[in-house]
């Protein structure tokens, strides 16, 4: 006879089951399996999941506004913002350069495009244009005009994140100067519309399982398990350079803070589960900025860590950008010098910049680095057609982890981090400290000008 369960053994699966992490592995499961044994259905279930990514971008804009205001504000010092600005951009800089390099030798020494023989006359690009919608990658001068918005209300609008951070930047020094006592009500306005906001993405959040299902349902509907094996050594490459790259990250988050990245994962697992499932990393920007800051960084480097890392911080798709040009020089058979394969890592230190916003950002970045080394056919770009999409994963997680540990490196630089609370909420989450209330905080000196 069956054994009854017990009330302790009800109330641990329920508490597995009520796991977010749980529910968006089931789903992704569920989604994989509709999408293989039904693909049409699977590939008519794509709104599913863009919905929820709209849900989710849509307080994207005026979150950030909030977080850093209210960061800044905290903060009392304008000094401090360029400071941690300055430090992050030095740090995006040299890591994103060490990833295009890690890409170009786990090209050189797995070579995945050797012995393909491809004709570039053969390939159809039209493709190509049809992801990148005709776009071109903006220039230097391009790329610092965009971040200028023409209006306030058209940085909120487009979801520009680049431009709505500088306007907040801007609004939190006009803050300062005049004194956060002449103007109480509205820096209490600002910092409780964030705190509505984080509800409302916990609201959101609730049908992350179901965007999941949707997402992974089309992915393999669409593409098929089929398509693994045919850019297998392709693959296979770029996410063993994505792991290695992400072992050279936990180095330097040990050497930096004495933090542990296994903790941290654990600690931000359902956000990168999600982040896996709908193959975006800007779903899970709120809830990470909210972890990060439990995890003992100050809100202000927060608020410009994290949305300046999502353009200029890219290191999974630095990755795959190197290690698909030189997959595309190799499959149509030819062979990169030293002196053009340094050409590739300057052409997409410059390209991979202003990626974030961009349609078919990747196929555009491509295109200008064969066009700029001028011995690989543009045509080329067409292999990588098939294969852009499985990479969503390795870019997607390589990218985000990246800009959680920039956060605490640059934090750590500025003396932004609290490396007890860092410590005891990684350790055990449940029992962290709560971030301390405004009422709790020392006052700050307005720096009236």
């Amino acid at each position: 006879m069956a054994q009854p369960t017990s009330p302790v053994q009800r109330g641990r699966v329920s508490r597995v089951l009520s796991s977010l992490f749980v529910q968006v592995l089931i789903a992704a499961v569920l989604g994989i399996a509709v999408g293989h044994f039904w693909p049409d259905f699977g590939g008519a279930l794509k709104p599913i999941g863009d919905g929820f990514i709209r849900l989710i971008k849509m307080v994207i804009a005026p979150l950030i506004f909030c977080v850093v205001v209210v960061g800044i504000a905290k903060a009392g010092d304008m000094r401090s913002v360029g400071r941690i600005g300055l430090k992050a951009l030095i740090y995006f800089e040299v890591v994103t350069t060490a990833a295009l390099a890690l890409g170009l030798i786990a090209g050189n020494v797995i070579q995945p495009g050797a012995g393909l023989n491809v004709d570039p006359a053969t390939l159809d690009a039209s493709g190509v244009t049809a992801k990148t919608h005709g776009e071109q990658m903006p220039g230097p001068a391009q790329f610092v005009l965009h971040m200028i918005p023409e209006s306030a209300v058209a940085a909120f609008a487009d979801n520009e994140l680049l431009q709505v951070l500088l306007l907040a930047v801007l609004f939190a020094a006009g803050l300062l100067h005049i004194g956060i006592g002449r103007a109480p009500q509205v820096f209490a306005f600002i910092e409780q519309t964030g705190e509505i906001i984080f509800k409302i993405i916990g609201y959101v959040m609730r049908l992350a399982p179901i965007a999941v299902f949707g997402s992974m349902a089309y992915l393999i509907g669409q593409y098929g398990l089929s398509s693994l094996g045919t850019y297998a050594t392709l693959i296979g490459a770029c996410y063993g350079a994505a792991l290695l790259f992400c072992i050279v990250l936990s180095m330097l988050l040990k050497a930096f803070t004495g933090l542990s990245l296994l903790r941290f994962l654990r600690y931000t697992r359902e956000e990168f589960a999600l982040a896996v499932g709908t193959a975006s990393s800007e779903v899970v920007m709120p809830r990470i900025m909210e972890k990060l800051e439990r995890a003992g960084c100050r809100k202000e480097a927060v608020g410009l860590v994290i949305p300046t890392g999502y353009s200029f911080n890219l290191d999974g798709a630095s990755i795959y950008l190197s290690l698909a040009t030189l997959f595309m020089a190799q499959a149509v058979g030819v062979d990169l010098t030293l002196g053009q394969q340094i050409t590739v890592v300057l052409v997409l230190i410059l390209t991979s910049k202003g990626m974030a916003g961009v349609p078919g950002s990747a196929f555009i970045a491509l295109s200008a680095t064969a066009s700029a080394v001028g011995v690989i056919p543009v045509a080329a770009v067409a292999l990588m057609l098939g294969a852009d999409r499985i990479m969503d994963t390795m870019r997607v997680v390589t990218n985000l982890l990246g800009n959680c540990v920039a956060t605490f490196i640059v934090s750590k630089w500025d003396g932004a981090l609290d490396r007890d609370r860092a410590r005891a909420t990684l350790a055990d989450p449940a029992s962290a400290p709560p971030l301390p209330r405004e009422e709790d905080e020392p006052a700050k000196p307005s720096n009236r000008g």
